[in-house]
């Protein structure tokens, strides 16, 4: 029998109101329950062992659901950048690496979809089963257009399911070792530079375009290339003096060989093999009204190399996504891989990319005014 207030309530919840404990209690947890359970009354014991084991066992069927779901499925990963760029590298090694943290161990198809400065790549995520079967990875500078020009960019990404960073994008400014440019006060002094970008809206261009705005520096772009191996090449065959693009991208010959002069950084983080004698952008800003107009125009390279699912797929599924990521990007195997090709690894949880879209699109109008300018030019 139970006595006045003995009697256990919520058992469908394992909540017990009349017990200094509860069963979901993360300081104690079920054993500490069973032994705080009222000495000599057994029913009370059997009833809290019972919704513990209900709870296990809706927790592993959970975790059978899943490994079913994604057992023999293959999942794609859509790169809205070509082939051959720092995008294109973590993507595969994503691929490589992802399977083993998801239940059912589903194999991973990397799928190339550029265009429209990987709009075509958000408009192909969308074409897609929402069951969290497909991923993209696009230019991050998308973030920043779809505020300065959403007429363009009409995606309002703080919908999207975001499922981690892996690494921030380390960008620097560089110039061909011909070219007789070796630092920054040559950069400033020379009457012009000749640069390759790709689309507006893609880093390449918007970096360019702020060398010029805020800096001053005599900066003439071509636009029209296709992605960063382009742009590469167009530096090796002297059609331009030089570029901005990821540290990760730069082939080795071209750093053991001096065969480039890097300028500037536009991150903060020295990566393994850079020069900390390179000045970062950030300290050579005059004001803090340019400083915050750098700081969102570069916060793609922050938020760096991005992989999402669509708005539609249900959050359990996103959440487990994240788990997997996170468990990924965790693992000593993904980081040694990662290193063998040069890749850094400097993640963000997916909660946290979504914390931080959630501030870009709350800069001040006036700056993201003169960001537009800049990144329009």
């Amino acid at each position: 029998m139970y006595g006045p207030g003995r009697r256990p309530r919520e058992i469908g919840f394992c909540r017990f109101r009349t017990l200094p404990v509860q069963v979901g209690d993360s300081r104690l947890g079920w054993l500490g329950a069973l032994r705080r359970a009222p000495q000599g009354d057994g029913t009370w014991r059997r009833a809290i062992l019972l919704c513990c084991l209900l709870l296990a066992s809706g927790n592993a069927a959970h975790a059978d659901d899943a490994a079913s779901f994604f057992a023999g499925k293959t999942l794609r990963i859509i790169v809205g950048l070509p082939p051959g760029g720092s995008a294109d590298a973590y993507a595969r090694l994503v691929q490589r690496h992802l399977p083993a943290h998801l239940p059912g161990a589903p194999s991973i198809l990397v799928q190339n979809v550029p265009g429209a400065g990987g709009m075509k790549s958000v408009a192909y995520l969308e074409t897609l089963p929402a069951d969290g079967t497909a991923l993209a990875t696009l230019s991050s500078g998308l973030l920043t257009e779809a505020i300065t020009a959403p007429g363009h960019v009409t995606t309002d990404f703080r919908r999207q399911n975001w499922i981690g960073n892996v690494s921030e994008d380390a960008r620097v400014c560089y110039v061909w070792h011909t070219t007789g440019v070796s630092n920054w006060q040559d950069f400033l002094a020379r009457k012009q530079v000749v640069f390759s970008a790709s689309a507006p809206g893609t880093a390449g261009y918007v970096d360019a375009a702020m060398l010029r705005d805020l800096f001053g520096v005599h900066l003439r772009q071509i636009n029209g290339y296709p992605g960063s191996a382009e742009m590469r090449l167009a530096v090796e065959k002297g059609e331009v003096d030089g570029s901005c693009g990821g540290w990760t991208a730069m082939p080795d010959n071209w750093l053991s060989e001096y065969k480039i002069n890097v300028i500037v950084r536009l991150s903060p983080t020295l990566v393994p093999g850079m020069d900390n004698s390179v000045p970062f952008a950030g300290d050579l800003v005059k004001s803090e009204r340019e400083r915050a107009i750098f700081d969102f125009l570069v916060a793609p390279e922050k938020l760096g190399r991005l992989f999402m699912a669509s708005e539609r797929v249900p959050a359990d599924r996103v959440a487990m996504l994240r788990r997997a990521f996170d468990a990924m990007v965790a693992d000593p195997a993904f980081r040694q891989d990662a290193g063998k090709i040069r890749l850094t690894v400097t993640p963000m949880s997916g909660a946290k990319v979504t914390r931080e879209i959630g501030a870009l699109y709350a800069t001040p109008p006036d700056v993201v005014a003169k960001a537009k300018t800049i990144a329009a030019e």
